[in-house]
Formats: structure tokens, sequence, C-alpha cells
């Protein structure tokens, strides 16, 4: 494949932080794009622009003389953050979305791939543990998470009316809990596998972690190699519909302070808080779709993944600062 000129918006955050790693690896110029740069390890971008995309001039001024956009830019976090933040999620979100493919129609850009969420799918549909895997066409009728999840979907739909109307090759790309090194781990904007990962980092062997709801939640969970090899996949695959980018391996929030306790070898007893939020009760991927179309599906287990994500997070909280191999955290 030639090499291709790519904005990667969101470039200074976890997932666009490995996909630039992963487009520059595979011979592509990349331009990454973000209110910060990266916090934990420095950009391999060739063009780095901080800027605000709220912004509809920042935006044009990121998408001129590029091929693809990648648009992963998004104010988000865990779930205290995305219940508590309605209002400012919905509106940055969305003004970040419009400008950005508003931006791509008039620079002439090929093809925009957006980043979208488990977050769409109706509430009524995710009450259970034993929750059944959720299919892309289980997102309408709508019933999204407020804020975050309404945005996202509304910006799906988006997505579609440029394709239609503008030309522009849209790609929707449903992110199902993504993981991994030099991810957030503190400061309330982190998900669940980074919090555990921290927490256990700072206890002693024996003590009590603190565990929001009563652990039983189930969600899956995928490693960021995965993700941007997804991502990368999903983009030149010329497939214009939503499509989940998740594993189908189930875990409870339980079961997955053992998976982070066993990488720490340190044994905890679980205090469950049921006054902070947890989400939905139980959400899940169907790949069905993403194996149909791609021939493929992310493949690493929560519990191999978890190995190097602990040993950077405890380096972090450490103070040590271990640099990531390579190997661990991009995949050609």
């Amino acid at each position: 494949m030639a090499a291709r000129r790519i904005l990667v918006t969101g470039a200074g955050g976890f997932i666009g932080h490995h996909l630039v790693s992963y487009l520059v690896d595979k011979g592509h110029w990349v331009r990454g794009a973000d209110v910060k740069r990266p916090d934990y390890s420095d950009t391999l971008a060739h063009d780095f622009m901080v800027a605000d995309l709220r912004d509809p001039a920042n935006c044009l001024a990121a998408a001129e003389g590029v091929d693809d956009i990648y648009h992963l830019a998004a104010d988000m976090g865990g779930i205290g953050y995305i219940t508590g933040n309605h209002a400012v999620i919905a509106r940055n979100n969305t003004l970040m979305n419009v400008g950005m493919l508003d931006a791509a129609k008039q620079a002439g850009v090929q093809r925009f791939l957006y980043s979208s969420s488990a977050c769409v799918y109706p509430h009524h549909l995710q009450t259970s543990p034993e929750v059944v895997p959720l299919r892309e066409d289980d997102a309408w009728p709508a019933q999204p998470e407020e804020g975050y999840g309404l945005e996202k979907l509304f910006a799906e739909k988006l997505c579609e009316y440029y394709d239609e109307d503008h030309g522009i090759q849209t790609r929707v790309v449903r992110f199902h809990n993504v993981y991994g090194p030099l991810g957030t781990y503190d400061g309330g904007r982190e998900k669940a596998p980074a919090a555990m990962c921290r927490k256990l980092a700072k206890l002693a062997d024996g003590d009590a972690l603190e565990i929001w709801g009563d652990g039983q939640q189930t969600r899956s969970f995928m490693y960021v190699d995965d993700c941007v090899e997804g991502i990368h996949r999903i983009m030149e695959s010329g497939y214009n519909k939503p499509l989940n980018l998740g594993t189908d391996e189930l875990v409870t929030i339980d079961e997955l302070v053992d998976i982070v306790a066993a990488a720490a070898g340190k044994t905890v007893r679980k205090q469950h808080d049921l006054s902070k939020p947890q989400g939905v009760r139980g959400r899940n991927s169907d790949n069905s779709r993403l194996r149909e179309v791609l021939g493929w599906e992310p493949t690493r287990s929560v519990r191999d993944g978890i190995v190097p994500t602990y040993a950077w997070i405890a380096s972090q909280v450490s103070g040590r600062n271990v640099a990531v191999d390579r190997e661990l955290s991009v995949t050609a």
C-alpha cells in the first residue's frame, strides 16, 4: 500500500498516541493534533499541532494537505467523569466533531474515520451481567448513555450524512473499553483497568481495595495493540457503516480485580462501595460483523494484556518512569 498523509486528532491522548506510532511504523507521514502533547513519551508524528479543535479554524489548519483523518479527539474519561459532566462533554465533542467533518470537506480529505463508543447502545439491553453481546444494529431505536453516548450517536449519523452528501469516505468505530500502557491512570478520567492497576500498585499485600458497585457488573476489555491494528484495518476496509471494535471476553469487575492482583503478585480484600457510579450492568461486544468485514478480530486476553499494563502503571506510581518496550505498545 502506498504511503499516505494522515492526520490523527487526539494524538496527545492514549489511543491516538499509540495510533500515531503504528501508522509511522507502516511508512505513512503523520500529523498529530491535540490540545496537549502526549503525557508519558514523545510522539513519533512528523508534525504535531497543539491546538484546541473546538475552534473550526484549527480544524481546517490540521486537515490541510492530508489524505486521511483518524478523528479520535474527544472529551472523555471513566464512569465518574462521564456521568458528572454531561453538558461539557456533549458541547465539547459536538464542536470538535462538526468542526473536523467540515474541515475534511473543505480540505478535500478522502477518508475520515470517527471513533465512537459502545456507550451508544440502548440502556435497556445492558441491565444484566449476563448481557447478550451487542450487535451494531442494536443502537437503533436509540437510548444511549446521557451526554457522551448521545453525542457519539449523533456524530455517527453526521458521518453517514457527510458520506452521502459530500462524498467523504467515512468509517465509524465503536470502541469497547480500551486499556494498556501509556494511558491515563489517575485524576478521575481513567478507565477501570487502569484504576485497578493504580490501586493495586499502591496497596500492600492483604490490604482492602475499593471497588465501585458490587463487583458483579460485566465488561469486555481490549488491549491497545489490538485496538490500533483494528482501527487501521477498518480504515482500509472500505466499509462505511458502524463496526464494533472490542473483544467478546466478558469478565466481572471482581474478576478484573483478581486478574490485576495476580499480575501484581498480591492478595487483596474486596471492599465494595455501592454509592459510587458503576455504569450499565453488563456490556459485551458482538464481533460477528467485524469478523465478516475484516476476517480478523482482537485476540489478546485480559489476563495477558494486564501484565504489561500493570508493570507500566506500577512503574509510574513508584516514580521509576520505566519506558515502554515498543514491542509491547505497538504491533507491526
